[in-house]
């Protein structure tokens, strides 16, 4: 596995001309863009790129084209090498995709936080959920994950175990860097990434699926003052973003992957500076108008799905460690799992997989007073409603109408949260979610049935009592 190199040797390159070639089987790909962080280029017909590498790079990468794939080392791409005092070539050799990956789904997980050993087993035995529903994609479309970050719950030394447990899944991983996957300890923020590009190479990248473009970032700013972090693009990346995005064909697919959420709300909060967003996402925003665009991201445990406009969305990931490693639910009722995004050309559709459940299992509905906030009412937990979804509830099989939505607490979440003894940690809590509904039943003991039906026609149901 690659190994970044230090600031010294990187000082010693500064602004060396390199070059390379960038093939398969001996044949040279043209159009590949090979960057150092800083700088962007194309490789020209035969393959081959030069450059002048900036003084601060750490790495030569590319930018994986459609069709192709890099080499994988435990789960991690191959995309990139340490820059070397004194080397000018750098070569990479790709392979070519078995199958068409204009047709591709994104396995898409958030905050493992390895904290033990105990909990890198459970993890293990949850993986099993996901080979099983990679599986039904095998042969038919190009199936790879992607982990949002908090990997490790500052725990470094859990990296490289992760990693082994993680090749199990037989599919690469796309990483981004979670605020409990840094470096504390330095006096700069770049000393932050430290560690995670020693295992999983830089920052951020870009890869390419058919007509989809996956940009990876880091979002965490490191300010130091006792392990303290807000979210933030650097305006490095910016500059980055601006040259990978100009090689990209404007009706193609776009998902931005990052950590710390770009913003929870469909309108920016005035005059806030909070490590659960990202303050100047606005600049993000710009770069991705008119263009179709789905931001991916995790850090707050709960799922929520943000709609800005109709080219633009937000999609924040459960845990999946739950309430951290103590429950299989996370604060907010959403169960232990992972986000499915499937593509097809530029169209694109998920779901929430939750471990354990069939890819159906889309609510939990509770009786009249299982809810302390609404002792009168049935309520559902909708975990990855949208606005587009519709919620209805059936007395006794008539459609009774829409339930009402409301933000509250998911009344098995706030029964684990309560147990102390279970939890562990006493400030552990539930979190109020929107994303809860209700009604009033007019006969308490009657069958009553919760159907949601999702933004693609999708129809899930699930019943409280049938007499």
């Amino acid at each position: 596995m690659a190994v970044a190199v230090g600031l010294a040797g990187c000082e010693a390159a500064a602004g060396a001309g390199i070059g390379g070639r960038v093939a398969c089987d001996g044949r040279g790909l043209a159009d590949v863009m090979v960057t150092d962080g800083y700088n962007c280029v194309e490789t020209d017909g035969d393959g081959r790129y030069s450059m002048e590498l900036d003084g601060d790079a750490r790495f030569v990468y590319i930018t994986t084209p459609s069709g192709y794939m890099p080499q994988v080392e435990k789960s991690v791409p191959q995309f990139y090498m340490p820059v070397e005092q004194g080397r000018t070539e750098y070569d990479f050799e790709l392979v070519k995709n078995p199958v068409d990956d204009s047709r591709h789904v994104a396995l898409v997980q958030a905050d493992v936080q390895l904290t033990s050993m105990q909990d890198l087993e459970t993890y293990k035995g949850l993986l099993k959920d996901v080979t099983d529903f990679a599986a039904g994609y095998r042969g038919k479309a190009d199936v790879f994950g992607i982990d949002l970050g908090d990997m490790v719950g500052d725990t470094p030394s859990l990296f490289e175990p992760y990693v082994d447990v993680a090749a199990g899944m037989n599919m690469p991983v796309w990483r981004a860097i979670g605020n409990h996957d840094m470096t504390y300890g330095g006096r700069t923020y770049e000393y932050s990434y430290a560690k995670f590009e020693s295992m999983f190479g830089p920052i951020y990248y870009s890869f390419n699926k058919g007509k989809a473009h996956y940009i990876v970032l880091d979002n965490n700013f490191y300010v130091n003052r006792d392990y303290q972090y807000i979210g933030y693009i650097d305006e490095r990346t910016f500059r980055w973003i601006e040259q990978d995005l100009a090689r990209v064909p404007s009706d193609n697919l776009v998902f931005v992957i990052m950590h710390i959420p770009g913003c929870l709300t469909k309108e920016l909060k005035w005059n806030t500076l909070i490590p659960d967003e990202t303050s100047n996402i606005a600049g993000l925003w710009e770069l991705l108008k008119g263009r179709k665009a789905h931001l991916l991201t995790g850090h707050t445990h709960f799922n929520w799905n943000v709609c800005f406009n109709d080219s633009l969305m937000e999609h924040n990931t459960a845990a999946v460690c739950g309430i951290w490693w103590k429950a299989p639910v996370c604060m907010d009722g959403t169960p232990q799992g992972y986000g499915v995004y499937e593509v097809n050309g530029t169209d694109v559709k998920w779901v929430y997989k939750s471990m354990g459940y069939p890819v159906d299992y889309q609510l939990r509905a509770y009786p009249v007073g299982a809810s302390d906030e609404c002792p009168t009412d049935i309520v559902a937990n909708v975990w990855n409603w949208d606005e587009q979804w519709r919620v209805e509830w059936l007395e006794n099989g008539k459609v009774m109408g829409e339930m009402t939505r409301y933000e509250g607490f998911d009344p098995m979440a706030a029964e684990i949260c309560a147990d102390k003894e279970r939890v562990e940690y006493e400030w552990i809590s539930p979190i109020k979610t929107p994303h809860m509904f209700r009604a009033t039943p007019h006969d308490a003991s009657a069958k009553i049935e919760v159907r949601a039906t999702d933004r693609f026609g999708n129809v899930y149901t699930q019943t409280i009592n049938d007499n």
